[in-house]
């Protein structure tokens, strides 16, 4: 059945250059079979109402039907495409794969679960329309169902990210935005492998604002994204990323570990050649001593391994994504890899 639906897309005609479309919504999937439909019921009519569109699945292998269901999507509306990745890559990467692939004159990110609202992309639009770069889609309360430790664990993230990294990533946002081209051909050109777009987005810069919403429950399904593990990874990216804070703390608390302990010596020795006094060793001392030091220098040596792995990452140069596929591309253009079939790496050249 696949096959037939391929077979079938393969052989209609490319859509041309000069058919550039006002927007295009980047939405990566993975085991989503269950939410494509719901969010093409909604996100079309608003797209229709903004103008011309293209609607750009980026799909990491999954064992449910969530590319059939995707294939028989396009035979319906030739303005939704779906570009296949050799195995699974991650969201990330799929969004940056997405971000390399499409050619509307704007771009919205969101995922399939319409925990972000589709309708909301009407106010970005309109919103871009009045001279900004970036709209972002700004939460004003996350959904009661989520746990109490993660809705913690992000409203603190978002704070310490700021803190420590070089630029300011906009609080309670996500992926959810929308950006003209200019944006995202500068985000292109950058070769980092680590996508984290928020951050990315950040760097680069130019007029960017945000909408506010409420966040919605998820539509169907189970969510993909790991319940506590995400956020802590998200953190992670956004820090190290985009600062050098955790190297410096680390080098200042072994500076201030080391001045208590000289002082500490200098203090005993003082006593005990100026005023004879004799301080007995003390077994729990010295273990919670060692004890301290010995965690110290395994943070120390754990934060200095994130970084020496991501800068081993980037030496490798290996890609971000391989695309497998392409079903429905538009025609090839400068930059783009838009073969119907074919490997392709996903890194900017």
């Amino acid at each position: 059945m696949v096959e037939q639906l391929e077979q079938r897309i393969v052989s209609r005609p490319l859509l041309r250059r000069a058919d550039q479309p006002d927007i295009s919504v980047i939405v990566p999937v993975f085991r989503e079979e269950k939410n494509i439909r719901l969010f093409l019921e909604r996100v079309e009519p608003v797209l229709e109402a903004i103008g011309s569109y293209e609607i750009l699945f980026c799909y990491d292998p999954s064992p449910d039907r969530t590319k059939e269901v995707i294939l028989e999507e396009i035979l319906r509306n030739s303005r939704i495409r779906l570009l296949c990745f050799s195995r699974r890559f991650g969201q990330p990467a799929a969004v940056m794969a997405g971000l390399h692939h499409c050619i509307g004159k704007s771009c919205v990110v969101v995922d399939v679960d319409l925990q972000d609202p589709p309708e909301l992309i009407a106010d970005l639009y309109r919103k871009l329309g009045e001279g900004f770069d970036v709209v972002m889609a700004k939460r004003r309360k996350r959904n009661k169902t989520e746990p109490l430790i993660r809705r913690l664990m992000s409203f603190v993230g978002y704070r310490v990210i700021n803190a420590l990294s070089d630029v300011e990533i906009p609080k309670d946002t996500g992926e959810f935005r929308i950006m003209n081209r200019r944006v995202i051909d500068e985000l292109c050109r950058l070769k980092e492998g680590h996508g984290f777009l928020r951050g990315l987005v950040a760097f680069v810069g130019f007029n960017q604002t945000f909408v506010e919403f409420d966040r919605q429950e998820r539509a169907a399904g189970d969510s993909n994204y790991p319940r506590y593990l995400g956020s802590i990874r998200i953190g992670l990216n956004g820090i190290i990323g985009f600062s050098t804070a955790l190297l410096t703390g680390t080098l200042f608390a072994g500076i201030a570990i080391a001045a208590t302990a000289l002082l500490v010596g200098v203090y005993v020795a003082v006593q005990a050649l100026v005023f004879g006094e004799h301080y007995p060793l003390g077994f729990p001392t010295i273990t919670l001593l060692i004890a301290l030091l010995g965690g110290v220098q395994l943070v120390a040596i754990g934060i200095l391994g994130e970084y020496i792995g991501r800068v081993y990452d980037e030496v490798k140069g290996r890609p971000a994504y391989i695309v497998d596929r392409f079903f429905n591309p538009p025609e090839r253009r400068p930059g783009a890899g838009s073969a119907e079939n074919g490997i392709q790496a996903g890194r900017p050249s």
